[in-house]
């Protein structure tokens, strides 16, 4: 063999050898992969079956298809890679999930995009999503997740989208944000971050969207967050920021589409490069301290679609400060211009009517602006909102004003305007508000104005007009809230018409020159809690009618030349808290029944023919004519005789009748007189059976009873008193349920005091049954057939501060219930909400009706934990506001159906400032969704370009009807619930708002 056969040989046995090793090795690595694959795949089901598990409710049944009969690669919103078939996505948005987010979660190796966007969980977010090294896109906006955003986070540094807004997270702005070099999308909005912003933001050099508003942030922002020149959405709005913004900001973020920091400390000026940002749509700084004015060049950004700084002090109260409106016209798709509520001087500018046919918002009130309304202003045909109060305007409103005929609101009060008011309003036929009080208009009404068949509220109040009230006024049958034409020249009788307005709680036709009979057909003002005609020369009777006026709250007939004797129905007029008759003719005895018993709710002053009355009034009495006859003749004696043994036995009847009620301690109604023992509590409650069980309360038990006699059900609250103040409470609940009545309070039948067949001491209070039961069985039913209706809701809002504002403003001594929560708002078969459980109320002694704002004793924390006003924890009176604090909270439990104790609230933002960082673009993500249940939800695209173009939309866009109505009534929630009490609204304001909002709505939907 030579040496070529060897090398020959040689190299055959080690290409075998090679050969022989390749296939073991490919053999060994295919059976490793495969086994690992497997296995990867047995780690990835456990993990999502650990993720179904902690699932504890699941509306739409999102995770039916989660089970052993089909793959978990075919799972909805699973995604496995085609190769290895490891899990890479979970994409389960909008599905409404509540539970858990199992720590399982980390052990999903592949995982690279996790959506449990706008769902319901809760707890802490799992330290173990660090291990999710492949992690790209990371959202969990929308849910309640709360404590800290676990640090490990950090590791994952491939994430290019970070979206977790609108949780309860807690903690400082985390530092290690900057290791995401790669990130593109950072929403941390509306949760609970507090501390300042970290300069590491400025490393995210591909950042193109940075949401953080909504927040607790103080501070300046870090220069190099401005230098972050990929930038196209950055806000940064409710937060605590102060400091100037810098003046080079439209040089290095050329590309910003939103720049919006509304309601923070912002000062200094607005920055003249801020027209450089060419791309701009949204430049929203309201509610800051910014001074000087906006640049004249403004106009360059000819894409604005919403400019607003609203309530800031721009301008300095001289000519030239609204100079730059002239370059607005340039932004020919503008369709929000807000500048109320700062210092612009200066005319109205005539360019104003040059400016974008797309606006559909122009505020421009409280300013010191003068001059007229140019004629152009008809050129802007798609305003719904015009705003141009408190200013010194002046000179005449043009008629070119009827061609908007899209207005919904037009608010011209408290200026100089002068001449007639143009007819051509007429033609507005969307109108819902019109207030130009406060003006110098002249003439007569315009008849037109009976063409604005939508009308609400309309006042012409403190003019100078004169003539007769046209009848077209009063066939506005949609007039609700108020009509108001008090302080001018009107002349004439009141039309008949007058009964068409059903639906109006308030007329106001004070202090004018009007005369004749008061209409019988006012009686058909069923609605009707206000009415106000004093100052008049209206004459004769008051018509019988008027006791059909079945709510009516407020009556002042004062100062005219009314006659006759003062009728009796004024005193069964249930609701009747304030009555002035005073400088008439009325003449005889005044009665003696309902509110002529109490001296200081009605006023007949200036009346020398009256008599009787109570003896507080130290009117003469009435005596009986004498009978002038020959052959009789009583002598005075006897006369004085009879009348001392009267007035003996009249005194020894009372006397009975006090003891008695005093001794009982017993309260009734004239409707319905009730003497129940004992006995027979105990058998019409099936000795107080479970099954008739209805309710428990602090002090004692609300049972279901049906009378033995009738067979009336009735409801019956047994004291438990061997709970400490439950006798206290009793006795507080008797005080206050004495002295009220109102269709929106619980109506006591009787209370009794007594002593059970064991010699202990009872006490019960009868009330009317409620068949609904109470709200909170509505709002958090134990089974899904009860739902309300947005509808539904909002009655029962306004049922809820009707009743509210009647204990606040209509008592003789102001009433603070100090409990208002769900359990304590009962529902009639009607639906019709009654406040009741005065257990805990309070009299304001020390105040009078129009203005209860501190009692004289300091709360005991008084009220239930989640509805408390936050003053009453440090020691705070008890007040007026502090019930208006708890009905914000009960307004916003009722429509986002969360509970302020829910366990997504502990430990973090509350129920208040949840919703308030989720308005007004947001409604939806944070209603109840028993409310949307037919409302269609967009889809989610996972792609995060959609995801940011989809938050764009959502904030840029138009919100429906009810999204409208409900950031409405959400906004008048989380005002009453302020921290502090000198911002909370007037409970008269949110009845006003809630009735405007739901005429609005009613409307819009073509239910009326």
């Amino acid at each position: 063999m030579n040496f070529n056969t060897s090398c020959v040989i040689s190299n055959k046995i080690a290409f075998k050898f090679i050969y022989s090793f390749l296939l073991y090795i490919t053999k060994y690595h295919y059976t490793s992969t495969a086994s690992s694959t497997l296995h990867g795949n047995e780690t990835d089901l456990h993990a999502l079956l650990d993720f179904k598990a902690r699932i504890t409710q699941d509306p739409f049944h999102t995770l039916s298809s989660w089970n052993h009969s089909i793959h978990h690669c075919n799972w909805l919103g699973i995604t496995c890679n085609i190769n290895n078939g490891r899990l890479i996505h979970i994409i389960l948005p909008d599905m409404a999930l509540s539970g858990t987010l199992s720590p399982s979660i980390g052990n999903l190796t592949y995982l690279t995009k996790l959506n449990l966007r706008n769902s319901s969980f809760h707890g802490e977010f799992p330290q173990q999503v660090g291990n999710l090294l492949y992690l790209q896109h990371l959202n969990i906006s929308y849910n309640s997740f709360g404590g800290t955003i676990p640090g490990n986070l950090s590791h994952c540094i491939e994430l290019t989208i970070l979206s977790s807004g609108h949780n309860n997270f807690t903690g400082k702005f985390p530092t290690w944000i900057g290791n995401f070099s790669s990130l593109s999308l950072l929403n941390l909005a509306v949760n609970n971050f507090h501390g300042t912003i970290p300069n590491e933001v400025g490393k995210l050099s591909s950042l193109t969207l940075f949401a953080i508003n909504g927040n607790y942030l103080y501070g300046k922002i870090p220069t190099s967050v401005f230098n972050l020149s990929s930038l196209y959405f950055l806000t940064f709005s409710e937060n605590n920021l102060h400091g100037d913004l810098p003046s080079d900001v439209g040089f290095t973020l050329p590309y910003l589409e939103t720049f919006a920091g509304g309601v923070n400390r912002f000062t200094g000026t607005i920055p003249e490069s801020l027209s450089n940002a060419s791309r701009l749509e949204i430049l929203d700084f309201a509610d800051n301290s910014l001074v000087g004015t906006l640049p004249k060049n403004i106009g360059r950004l000819n894409l604005l679609t919403r400019l607003n700084f609203d309530s800031n002090r721009l301008g300095n109260g001289k000519d030239g400060d609204l100079d730059f409106i002239a370059s607005l016209i340039n932004c020919t798709v503008l369709e929000v211009l807000g500048l109320a509520d700062n210092n612009f001087g200066g005319e109205l500018p005539k360019s104003i009517g040059n400016l974008s046919t797309q606006l559909n918002e122009l505020a421009l009130g409280t300013n010191s602006i003068y001059g007229s309304v140019p004629i152009g202003i008809s050129n802007l045909v798609n305003l719904t909102s015009l705003g141009l109060e408190n200013n010194i305007l002046s000179g005449f409103v043009p008629y070119t004003i009827g061609m908007l005929q899209k207005l919904v609101d037009l608010e011209l009060y408290n200026n100089s305007f002068s001449g007639v008011i143009p007819s051509s309003i007429g033609n507005l036929n969307r109108l819902t508000v019109l207030l130009i009080d406060d003006n110098s208009f002249e003439g007569t009404i315009p008849e037109s104005i009976g063409n604005c068949r939508n009308l609400l509220m309309l006042n012409l109040s403190h003019n100078k007009l004169n003539g007769t009230i046209p009848r077209q006024v009063f066939s506005l049958s949609s007039l609700s809230i108020y009509l108001d034409l008090s302080h001018n020249a009107l002349i004439g009788s009141l039309p008949f018409e007058v009964g068409n307005l059903i639906n109006l709680e308030e007329l106001d036709l004070s202090d004018n020159k009007l005369s004749g009979a008061i209409p019988s057909s006012l009686g058909s003002c069923a609605s009707l809690e206000g009415l106000h005609m004093q100052g008049n020369f209206f004459e004769g009777n008051i018509p019988s009618s008027v006791q059909n006026l079945g709510g009516i709250q407020d009556i002042d007939l004062s100062c005219n030349n009314l006659s006759g004797k003062v009728p009796e129905f004024l005193g069964e007029i249930k609701g009747l808290m304030r009555l002035n008759l005073s400088y008439n003719d009325f003449e005889g005895e005044l009665p003696m029944n309902g509110i002529f018993q109490n001296a200081t709710s009605f006023s007949i002053d200036g009346n020398i023919k009256l008599c009787g009355g109570v003896s507080e009034l130290n009117l003469p009495s009435c005596t009986i004519k004498k009978i002038h006859s020959p052959k009789v003749t009583i002598p005075l004696g006897s006369a004085l005789v009879f009348v001392f043994f009267l007035s003996c036995f009249v005194a020894i009847f009372m006397r009975k009748r006090l003891g008695k009620k005093t001794s009982r301690e017993r309260v009734t109604t004239k409707e319905l007189e009730l003497n129940i023992s004992y006995s027979e509590i105990v058998k019409c409650t099936g000795g107080f059976s479970e099954d008739n069980l209805i309710g428990k309360g602090s002090f004692g038990s609300v049972y279901k009873a049906t009378l033995l006699s009738d067979e009336a059900v009735i409801a019956i609250k047994v004291l438990n008193l061997e709970q400490v103040g439950a006798s206290k409470s009793f006795i507080d609940e008797c005080n206050v349920l004495k002295v009220i009545r109102h269709r929106n309070l619980l109506k006591i039948i009787t209370a009794i005091s007594g002593i059970d067949h064991q010699g202990n001491d009872f006490k019960a209070l009868v009330y009317e049954f409620m068949s609904n039961g109470c709200l909170e069985d509505w709002l958090h039913p134990k089974n899904e057939t009860k739902t309300l209706s947005f509808v539904k809701r909002l009655n029962i809002a306004i049922d809820v501060a009707c009743a509210l504002e009647y204990l606040h403003h209509s008592c003789e001594t102001p009433i603070v219930h100090c409990d208002i929560k769900p359990s304590n708002v009962l529902l009639d078969k009607n639906m019709v909400a009654h406040v009741g459980d005065f257990g805990l109320a309070t009299f304001l002694f020390e105040e009078s009706c129009d203005s209860p704002k501190h009692s004289t004793m300091t709360a005991s924390l008084k009220g239930s934990i989640g509805y408390i006003a936050p003053e009453y924890g440090i020691g705070g009176r008890v007040s007026a506001v502090g019930d208006v604090y708890s009905y914000g909270i009960l307004l916003l439990e009722i429509f986002t159906g969360k509970r302020p104790t829910g366990e997504m609230f502990e430990g973090g933002m509350g129920i208040q400032q949840f919703t308030a960082s989720a308005l007004p673009n947001h409604v939806i993500d944070i209603t109840d969704p028993t409310l949307l249940h037919n409302q269609e939800l967009d889809g989610y695209n996972e792609d995060y370009s959609d995801e940011i173009a989809l938050r764009y939309e959502n904030e840029a866009g138009e919100l429906s009807s009810m999204e409208n109505c409900l950031v409405c009534v959400l906004e008048i929630g989380v005002s009453c619930s302020s921290t502090s009490p000198s911002e909370r609204m007037h409970m008269t304001e949110v009845v006003n708002k809630l009735q405007v909002i739901k005429n609005s709505y009613l409307r819009l939907n073509e239910l009326i």
